[in-house]
């Protein structure tokens, strides 16, 4: 049985802490947050304020954080250094040289490391990246990534506010989807970026150009209640794949129009996408590539480093 600790308990810890509890591997023992009001309905684990005190306190096997951008690369070489294997929420860091720190601190200690970049692990997205790979629709023409929500006014500390901490739209959101470009098209060419960057709102929109198709993208953090939304449309030469409000849909050019959305009703014939969760789909690879003693290679420090060479230049 691995024991896992968590450190971070805010808003994305909730999509962790279930993954963690359905697999009968691991054991989610102890959790730390410097707010006890956090760790309250945990009752039933080990409780912390102070990480270093948890570190000492408990006999790890994994690590999961989930704490603001700015101190991942450092707790996960602090615990790393303890013989820790860590997965940590993305971005990795602001900076890239950060990726090289993490991954060689990993190497030196025998540890797994792994950055959750979840769009990897969603079905719709693995489909969209079988598609290019197989070129059973012809080659890919063009490309639309939309991710769009209302500013977050929860974040501990407003660190969410802070660009020097988070690294705003481009560094929190966007990041998702210029990360699976990088994953499944490759290092994209030109870039062309709009931006309207406001005290109060941060919207940014990319083209990234590629030798035979352009993907086109946008982020945003609203200061209006827009409601949270992702979507992608990536047109191939004998078919669309859609997946826009909650449905994904194929379209092919023969007329055929195929829900594939998760847990899709009727005859499909076979081809809709398995009801899955992303987040207990990345933790179960890294909980198996541990288990297995192979290092998680999914998600390429490379890749990791290329992406924030792209941002930091946008």
């Amino acid at each position: 049985m691995l024991k896992v600790g968590m450190v971070g308990i805010g808003g994305i810890s909730g999509a962790h802490i279930p993954a963690w509890e359905a697999m009968e591997e691991t054991e989610l023992t102890a959790l730390c947050d410097i707010r006890p009001e956090r760790l309250e309905p945990y009752q039933d684990k080990h409780l912390y304020t102070d990480f270093e005190e948890m570190l000492n306190g408990e006999q790890l096997d994994i690590l999961d954080i989930c704490l603001p951008t700015y101190l991942h690369a450092d707790f996960a070489i602090r615990a790393m250094e303890r013989g820790i294997h860590v997965i940590c929420e993305k971005p990795v860091s602001l900076k890239g040289e950060d990726v090289e720190r993490v991954y060689d601190a990993a190497r030196r200690n025998g540890v797994k490391f792994m950055v959750a970049q979840v769009l990897r692990f969603w079905p719709e997205y693995e489909l969209l990246k079988e598609m290019y790979d197989s070129g059973k629709y012809g080659k890919l023409l063009s490309g639309a990534m939309s991710r769009l929500g209302q500013i977050p006014k929860w974040s501990w500390d407003n660190w969410m506010f802070d660009e020097r901490r988070s690294g705003l739209v481009p560094f929190d959101l966007h990041i998702h989807d210029l990360d699976f470009l990088v994953y499944a098209f490759g290092k994209p060419g030109d870039a062309r970026v709009h931006r309207a960057k406001r005290p109060e709102q941060d919207y940014f929109s990319v083209v990234y150009e590629y030798p035979e198709f352009f993907i086109t993208t946008e982020a945003a953090w609203y200061a209006s209640p827009y409601p949270f939304a992702a979507s992608f449309r990536f047109q191939f030469e004998r078919a669309i794949l859609a997946c826009e409000k909650e449905q994904c849909v194929l379209y092919e050019a023969d007329g055929t129009v195929t829900d594939l959305t998760e847990a899709a009703e009727g005859d499909t014939g076979g081809i809709n996408l398995p009801k899955s969760d992303a987040y207990a789909n990345e933790i179960r690879y890294f909980t198996d590539c541990i288990l297995e003693d192979r290092f998680p290679d999914r998600v390429k420090p490379e890749e990791l480093h290329e992406v924030i060479q792209i941002l930091n230049r946008l």
